[in-house]
């Protein structure tokens, strides 16, 4: 049975009230790496940039003999482990006056949590986890694993990526489950990230909720998704009588726009309420904010210098390709400022994200939208 609520603070000042403690979930460090496979698909629905983009891919198959692969490609967010703890910590603390509770989940990686938690033993080690799933995948959010197995589990997760198998699905889900404390969260589940169409990307998810849906303890309502896209996450955790959580999905500077309010003192006690259907969601209100606006925000954080990390202070220090199979560089190998066509890509990024432009582009925003529950 399901029990909880889904409110957004912007509507009532006083939401918090009744909770000691808030819980940010899904956010990312120094240490996911982000693909770039996107970008052919993207760049086809903007002219000049696809004009470009051929252009220079047809330099670059003139001198390599190949196209460019954009799938070898990945960057990685600016915030190291703890800045990014103090990020969701410090919205939590000093903008809600409640006690944090962070998860931090990079990409099949548990480093930024390992970390960290040398230096406060209360802090989770959590993932976000790529799955293989009949012909895509979907990202699970494994939160506090535990210490003495840390290591065996990650490795038989990244096990089941490289090679996956419907069997060994089962027995690490089933694994997982079995563990105390541990909560598994089916992050995003209607963002069709593989790119197989929508049809069949939910035909995909209904078979994995019907198969291993006893194994998933709740549905992400995430934070960097356009609301349509959460509602039907909220149809289908009614449907299914799942449990809903909170994911915000951070990558860049902006603390996550969803959280989730209780009253447990540590994550251990926070999984079990969710685990037994107890689940409060709290929408913030930078969630109001046009989501094209906020994403461009992150790709201008991710794209500026980062002075206080050394060798990662420029983006192209944070961007990787590989020259050849399995060997991955930094961009800042190659070029100092990236090629043309990047260049002109991060000049218009940066200029479009100016205080004076995002102004500009907010007051041409259509009205607020209604945000049905």
């Amino acid at each position: 049975m399901t029990r909880g609520s889904v409110r957004f603070l912007w509507r009532d000042s006083r939401g918090t009230n009744g909770f000691r403690a808030a819980v940010s979930l899904h956010s990312h460090t120094m240490h996911s790496r982000e693909g770039l496979g996107f970008v052919p698909r993207y760049a086809s629905r903007v002219p000049f940039l696809a004009w470009e983009l051929d252009r220079q891919g047809r330099r670059y198959r003139a001198f390599h003999g190949t196209p460019p692969d954009f799938s070898a490609a990945y960057w990685t967010p600016p915030l190291p482990g703890r800045a990014a703890f103090d990020v969701e910590r410090s919205q939590i603390e000093d903008g809600l006056n409640l006690s944090a509770i962070v998860s931090l989940t990079d990409h099949d990686n548990i480093e930024a949590g390992s970390q960290l938690q040398v230096l406060e033993r209360q802090i989770p080690i959590s993932v976000e986890w790529t799955m293989p799933f009949n012909e895509t995948f979907f990202h699970l959010g494994v939160h506090n694993l535990p210490f003495k197995a840390v290591r065996d589990l990650m490795s038989a997760l990244i096990g089941y990526t490289q090679r996956p198998e419907a069997g060994l699905l089962r027995e690490l889900l089933a694994r997982l489950d079995q563990q105390s404390g541990v909560l598994i969260v089916l992050n995003h589940a209607m963002w069709d990230q593989s790119g197989v169409g929508a049809a069949r990307h939910r035909l995909a998810l209904r078979s994995l909720i019907e198969s291993l849906g006893n194994r998933i303890h709740a549905l992400e309502l995430n934070g960097l998704r356009p609301w349509e896209e959460n509602r039907m996450v909220l149809d289908l955790a009614r449907d299914r009588g799942c449990t809903l959580v909170s994911g915000g999905d951070r990558h860049g500077r902006e603390p996550n726009a969803v959280i989730n309010l209780t009253n447990a003192a540590t994550f251990a006690e926070f999984a079990d309420e969710v685990r037994s259907g107890w689940s409060h969601v709290l929408f913030l209100p930078q969630y109001r904010e046009p989501l094209g606006l906020r994403i461009l925000q992150t790709m201008s954080e991710a794209l500026g210098d980062c002075p206080d990390s050394a060798g990662r202070e420029r983006w192209t220090d944070r961007v990787f390709y590989a020259p050849r199979e399995g060997e991955f560089v930094p961009l800042s190998s190659v070029w100092k400022a990236g090629p043309p066509l990047a260049r002109w890509f991060v000049t218009g990024v940066k200029f479009a994200a100016s205080h004076r432009v995002q102004r500009a582009l907010r007051m041409l925003a259509v009205g607020d939208q209604e945000f049905a529950v």
